[in-house]
């Protein structure tokens, strides 16, 4: 009986973290699904990416942060592979304001961040759900050190981080032992959402044990264990920051 072909969706796969989650997979034999919401030229050059390593991928645009398309880009993804063994909660969005301007945090900035970085990692996590209990698959959310810290680009950046690792011991409680739901907070990532704010990075980094701010490719690493590389691990946020907040 011939292998069933293993599949990773990771959201925001485009660039950054999620790239680096897509091709790590890929080097595995995953069939891989690269979403993205607008870089659709570095969505393609990801796919491309992956398919080296002989791997088919897919590419779908879709803003996770609207249940319909999430539950539209799911329904592709289990009719042209079969079913889902791996999501990756991966996309995020943030405003950079400094916490004490209260004033500058409006609304829309709070509705924005929690429709893509909560409520989006939840529409993505309900639509996959059966299909990850059917292949006893797993959930990663890539959270953040600001979500236990408190300190990050925004208060609503920090906050939804915090929801986030809170909505991933829920899950794991939820639907234990069939699906595994794990978080990964990093700290500093050498990606574009850091550049030019290097002092910022330059001090976290000053205080870590390890001396240095993570690489998308580092915490991809951390992924894929939380993801197939333990099988007794969930609800669990694996801190991966050089030992800065520890």
């Amino acid at each position: 009986m011939a292998e069933v072909q293993r599949v990773a969706l990771i959201t925001g796969s485009a660039t950054g973290v999620g790239r680096a989650c897509a091709v790590r997979f890929a080097q595995l034999g995953f069939a891989v699904v690269v979403n993205y919401s607008k870089s659709e030229e570095d969505a393609v050059e990801t796919a491309q990416l992956c398919e080296q390593y002989g791997v088919p991928v897919q590419v779908i645009a879709a803003n996770v942060g609207d249940d319909n398309q999430v539950r539209g880009m799911i329904g592709h993804v289990v009719e042209a592979f079969g079913g889902l063994d791996v999501l990756v909660n991966n996309a995020g969005t943030t405003r950079f304001v400094a916490h004490a301007e209260l004033d500058a945090i409006t609304d829309e900035i709070w509705d924005e961040i929690f429709q893509v970085n909560l409520k989006g990692a939840f529409y993505c996590a309900r639509a996959a759900m059966p299909y990850l209990q059917a292949r006893q698959g797993s959930i990663v959310n890539v959270s953040s050190v600001a979500g236990s810290t408190g300190q990050g680009s925004s208060i609503p950046y920090c906050a939804s981080k915090g929801a986030l690792n809170t909505l991933t011991k829920s899950l794991a409680r939820a639907f234990g032992p069939d699906v595994r739901v794990n978080a990964v907070a990093p700290g500093p990532i050498l990606t574009r959402w850091l550049e030019g704010r290097e002092e910022h990075t330059a001090k976290f980094v000053n205080q870590a044990p390890l001396g240095k701010a993570a690489t998308a490719e580092d915490i991809a690493d951390a992924v894929v264990f939380l993801a197939v590389g333990t099988a007794l691990t969930t609800g669990q946020v694996l801190v991966v920051d050089g030992g800065g907040t520890m």
